[in-house]
């Protein structure tokens, strides 16, 4: 009996040891199991884009910020966007751009926001350590532009502009302001201003000025959007400011609009299902894309080209919902045996500038009229050019 009873005891002993082994081990096992969580987290946000253009923005004392002439929200938020980015490794910034802002949501954009914009004429008055590119990927619009090389590049538009230390086009993306997004989160910020518990908040413009970037680039998520677009829109709006937002997606028009819009609907030339569009002498060219898309509601017509003539420069606007015309391409192929026209875009939108002098034969063509650059627009639409 004796015996027994130190059997049993030396068992008890021994299972006591080894329940201490085991919540060591599990202890150790949870232990290591949270260093390598910890450690896989700090290397994807080291390894995240948002992380890797947050370190350089960080390598300077200040940055300008450039945006493509006649900046719209996508860009605008962009670039509120990098500077948001930048004051948080306490970088100082200028938003620039050189060409107008004209089109009544830009406009409202601007002034809801209270966006701090500088108008540049020239490449000398980029003056900051950096400079970084948004919603557009080569420099234009003012004297010296394409001697300049930027430090960083962010885009989604065609065009393959490479930067010295930082480059991220994705052409594959319906807005710029997406690309963003992402960023921000990468960082580890939060939209949410109200909860104490963020360590790093968003300001509520930045928030609701990406979410409005996103929506005016694919049409309210309804044309051009990947699914980046839906997280990134999911991931803002407990940031955004809804009455800002209605301010910005609602603004007056000027009867110059309205006419313009009206001008291409009476002036259209319809063929099949295409339609093109001249509307004369316009001295805001921003409503020639607010009268294509207009054009594109029309039954029955899958795609247009608007044009306009400010000052001797024909503004080309197109638009497309047929699977069959990519719009880039089309206004790429019109234009490309014009000296100094440039034209170009998406699938479903493009845009361009020509000189009216240039298409009529100044330089080596021998130059079209604007009746014989019409019947161009429609064979290439039809697949002809």
């Amino acid at each position: 009996m004796r015996y027994a009873m130190v059997r049993r005891g030396v068992v008890d002993d021994a299972l006591r040891a080894v329940d201490v082994d085991t919540t060591l081990l599990l202890g150790g096992a949870v232990v290591v199991t949270l260093l390598g969580l910890t450690w896989l987290l700090i290397r994807w946000f080291r390894r995240s884009p948002g992380y890797r253009f947050q370190r350089m923005l960080g390598g300077y004392d200040s940055v300008d910020v450039l945006m493509h002439p006649n900046p719209d929200p996508d860009a605008m938020s962009s670039a509120l966007a990098v500077s948001f980015l930048a004051d948080t490794v306490d970088t100082d910034t200028r938003l620039l751009f050189s060409g107008q802002i004209r089109h009544q949501e830009n406009r409202a954009f601007r002034t809801v926001l209270d966006v701090d914009l500088t108008r540049i004429e020239s490449a000398e008055e980029i003056e900051s350590e950096g400079l970084v590119l948004v919603d557009h990927n080569r420099p234009r619009g003012f004297s010296g532009a394409e001697g300049l090389s930027p430090d960083a590049l962010i885009d989604h538009h065609p065009g393959g502009g490479e930067a010295e230390s930082f480059t991220d086009a994705r052409t594959n993306y319906g807005a710029c302001a997406t690309i963003m997004a992402e960023y921000i989160r990468g960082i580890g910020a939060q939209p949410d201003e109200d909860d104490d518990e963020v360590d790093l908040p968003v300001p509520w413009e930045v928030s609701t000025g990406l979410l409005y970037g996103i929506q005016s680039d694919t049409d309210h998520l309804t044309k051009g959007c990947t699914p980046s677009e839906f997280e990134a829109a999911g991931y803002l709006f407990p940031g955004i400011d809804e009455d800002a937002l209605d301010r910005i997606a609602n603004p007056e028009v000027s009867a110059e609009t309205l006419e313009i819009k009206a001008r291409a609907i009476r002036e259209r030339t319809v063929r099949g299902s295409f339609a093109v569009a001249d509307v004369g002498n316009v001295s805001n060219i921003d409503a020639i894309p607010q009268a294509a898309d207009e054009l594109l509601t029309l039954e029955g017509v899958t795609a247009v080209v608007v044009y306009g003539n400010r000052d001797g420069e024909l503004t080309l606007s197109g638009r497309s919902r047929d699977d069959r015309v990519h719009m880039g391409d089309v206004l790429s192929a019109v234009t490309s045996d014009i000296p100094m026209a440039s034209a170009g875009g998406h699938a479903r939108m493009g845009g361009g500038q020509i000189s009216i002098a240039h298409m009529e034969g100044i330089g080596p063509s021998e130059g079209i009229s604007e009746e014989q650059f019409t019947d161009r627009l429609f064979s290439a639409m039809s697949g002809d050019i």
